[in-house]
């Protein structure tokens, strides 16, 4: 037992022998050392407050008859000396303005309590009587005094002016005004693991993963607020691996991502105009106010939950759309001033614009000054066009054809078909190349699949690596290009080996166009 009842510290627990006569005492003192016992653990253990999850969490909420009511939901909470507190249905307290001195703050409390019942006494014998159980409560109680949370828990409080007749739940739960049920300082107990279902994890945390690859494209292209939208999707994935987030905290957090998402549309109308006029960035925009609507409807219950997850990957898609196209270096992304009838060196940004086009132009001057010719091209599932540039995929843990109907960023909706290969490596020939000039490899592609790098060979010498970077689930269809630099064509054939480096990934076709400059 404890220290105040036994000389010796420490706690006993009963140990039943033959021949052992038990007492009233004995058992009352068995049932004492458990009810300590747990007292104990949740006291060392477990912060005191409100244990998120449970029922209704014990949430303050105004009636609907518009009184000077509040309704408090059922709910599970821990007292600061280790105490259970079950709330097992709602529970109504009346405002009485007259007993108290208006203006004035009440505060909703809740105390744990203990009464005897099941009283019994035996009619042979009347010594024989007493209570059989002991009946563990929660009580909801109004009070003027803050509560202590050493051995008491706050719900809520209210700020009651005098002249009031209704109580309201908060129009802005962080900053509650008067006569207005305010949350802010209810404790919050202290729980180890996330309760969230396997499936639900995994959808939140792919969500998570393409909100966080949606702000690394604006960081890329130096949009102003994209670094708070990164460092917010990279926070919640944190918490997410760290096994914190689940449904009793969940609803936090998408509010701080749903508000990051709208300071950063506030920003890129103020200072992006081009990228606000975008359809995708006006549905972006839409989708968060849907979001930040159900957060405000306080339903944080399994069905919000799906809808707001639902909400949210359809706002993810948009701001990667409105962003696909948009040139992806750093810095100063203007051409540089040169003398007139001079070309820029080749580079991969002179086909920014073909990326996101339908039909690549045979023939194209990019913003550089370089004028670009298409010398050869290889039609994906052609027969003959594989043959006379012998492709063919090596070495790959699985190989598949597909047939897709996708749409490019510019709208235009493409049917293609392709070969796909995990792992190993795709070969084939560039023909009729002029030696001595650089060769640029456009290969259409399901950009759904993106995020992989791949290794180029040209005629057996190493060029170096390729990445895909981003993905696109809205407008998947791209022209992605790598550049083969002149010092590697030195012969009217090029033979191209591209390996796949990235573990798992699928490297898709449809489409080969290769240009050489003027």
């Amino acid at each position: 037992m404890s220290s105040e009842k036994t000389t010796q510290k420490g706690y006993k627990r009963i140990n039943f022998f033959k021949g052992f006569l038990t007492t009233e005492r004995d058992w009352n003192e068995a049932e004492l050392y458990h009810v300590e016992k747990r007292r104990l653990h949740n006291r060392l253990l477990h912060a005191p407050g409100v244990v998120l999850g449970y029922q209704g969490d014990m949430r303050v909420v105004a009636r609907a008859r518009g009184d000077l009511s509040v309704e408090v939901q059922p709910g599970y909470a821990i007292d600061g000396l280790g105490n259970d507190l079950i709330l097992w249905d709602a529970t109504i307290k009346n405002i009485n303005p007259e007993e108290y001195r208006l203006p004035q703050t009440i505060y909703i409390v809740l105390r744990f309590a203990e009464e005897l019942t099941d009283f019994i006494a035996y009619k042979e014998n009347l010594e024989y009587k007493g209570h059989r159980r002991v009946q563990e409560q929660a009580r909801i109680e109004l009070s003027q005094a803050e509560p202590d949370v050493g051995k008491e828990v706050e719900l809520g409080r209210v700020f009651l002016e005098k002249g009031a007749t209704r109580v309201r739940d908060a129009r802005d739960s962080l900053d509650p005004r008067a006569n207005e049920i305010d949350m802010r300082f209810r404790p919050i107990a202290g729980i180890a693991g996330s309760a969230m279902s396997p499936m639900l994890k995994q959808r939140l945390l792919k969500i998570l993963i393409e909100l966080r690859k949606t702000a690394f494209e604006y960081v890329r292209r130096n949009v102003e607020g994209g670094h708070d939208l990164l460092n917010t999707a990279n926070a919640a994935q944190m918490l997410v691996a760290c096994d914190l987030i689940d449904v009793r905290n969940i609803f936090d957090v998408f509010m701080i991502i749903a508000e990051t998402q709208a300071e950063f549309g506030i920003q890129v109308d103020a200072r992006n105009p081009g990228l606000a006029s975008k359809k995708e960035f006006s549905e972006f925009k839409r989708h968060v106010e849907v979001i930040r609507g159900l957060l405000g409807e306080r339903k944080n219950n399994l069905e919000s939950l799906n809808n707001l997850l639902a909400y949210q990957s359809k706002a993810v898609d948009s701001g990667l759309g409105a962003v696909a196209g948009m040139p992806s270096e750093l810095g100063d992304l203007s051409p540089k001033k040169k003398e007139a009838g001079e070309a820029g060196p080749a580079s991969e940004r002179d086909f920014e614009s073909v990326k996101i086009s339908a039909n690549p132009p045979a023939s194209f001057t990019a913003d550089g000054g370089t004028t670009w010719l298409l010398v050869d091209e290889i039609t994906i599932l052609d027969k003959d066009s594989e043959e006379k540039h012998a492709l063919v995929i090596n070495e790959a843990k699985d190989t598949y054809r597909s047939r897709q109907k996708l749409k490019y960023p510019d709208g235009t909706v493409v049917e293609d078909t392709g070969r796909a290969h995990v792992g190993g490596n795709a070969q084939y020939k560039i023909l009729a190349v002029t030696p001595g000039k650089p060769v640029m490899i456009v290969r259409r592609m399901d950009y759904v699949y993106g995020d992989y790098q791949l290794e180029f060979f040209a005629n057996g010498r190493r060029v170096g690596v390729g990445e895909c970077g981003g993905t696109d689930r809205l407008n998947r269809w791209r022209n992605w290009p790598y550049l083969i630099p002149a010092e590697f064509v030195t012969e009217s054939t090029l033979t191209i080996k591209q390996v796949s480096i990235t573990a798992g990934r699928d490297v898709n076709m449809f489409h080969y166009w290769f240009f050489q400059p003027k």
